[in-house]
């Protein structure tokens, strides 16, 4: 059974709530959160796609960023302020998970679903976020991560180099594979969307300690922003016939 957000069990309404987690100092892109994709800040796709998804009763940006602030709280987001330490180009992102559950927590109440939606995917849909949050509800897994079929396989091209220079299949199969089609069939992780439960997030220290379960993302709506030629390839697919929100 699907829980909606406006499900009730016991004494409790079951609560949805997005967040985005954007820190001002990119290296990568400098400025990426807030940086114009064809005529809107970045981070504005992630706040549209999550007031748009009916489950989801809230929006959130964690940031230590007055200028991304600034601009979250004018598409209608509430802030999260967020400490220097977990802000740090090697703070963990869990870290900020579990200080936003908190937050949240102390300032709106106990909420049941936990969403992440990175502002580095853009091109998700609101039918990745809706599959995201309907694996978690069948009560199977803990987190829902986004995956997309990767263009290079560790069992077909991606080797190794050996302490002697040569190189070697990174992972060797147990069968013989002559063509890429032939190699057990791989994915990328991507950054679409993250779904999980506050509960998980208090208890658990980081995505693969519990049962992980994911939702496959086609490539037109899996790019992850990094650095400008990301940047370039999410303004181009914006601009064609390949991104559609169906």
């Amino acid at each position: 059974m699907t829980l909606r957000s406006d499900t009730i069990i016991g004494d409790h309404t079951i609560k949805t709530f997005a967040f985005i987690f954007a820190r001002g100092g990119s290296k990568g892109l400098p400025g990426k959160n807030t940086k114009i994709l064809n005529g809107k800040p970045l981070i504005e796709y992630s706040i549209n796609v999550a007031k748009e998804v009916s489950e989801i009763d809230d929006v959130f940006v964690s940031t230590d960023c007055d200028n991304i602030a600034e601009v979250a709280l004018r598409l209608g987001a509430k802030v999260i302020e967020r400490p220097p330490e977990l802000a740090a180009d090697d703070s963990p992102e869990w870290l900020s998970w579990q200080h936003a559950v908190d937050y949240v927590t102390q300032k709106f109440g106990t909420f049941h679903r936990f969403v992440s939606l990175p502002t580095t995917s853009p091109l998700r849909g609101r039918q990745d976020v809706r599959a995201a949050l309907n694996k978690i509800d069948s009560g199977s897994s803990d987190i829902c991560i986004s995956i997309t079929p990767a263009n290079r396989s560790p069992y077909f091209n991606m080797v190794r180099f050996l302490p002697d220079q040569s190189v070697e299949i990174l992972n060797t199969p147990r069968t013989s594979v002559d063509r890429r089609q032939d190699s057990p069939e791989v994915f990328d992780i991507t950054t679409v969307v993250y779904a999980t439960t506050a509960q998980f997030i208090n208890e658990n220290q980081s995505i693969f300690s519990g049962r992980v379960t994911a939702v496959v993302v086609p490539k037109n709506r899996a790019i992850d922003i990094d650095d400008i030629h990301d940047f370039i390839c999410a303004e181009a697919i914006l601009n064609s016939e390949l991104c559609n929100d169906t």
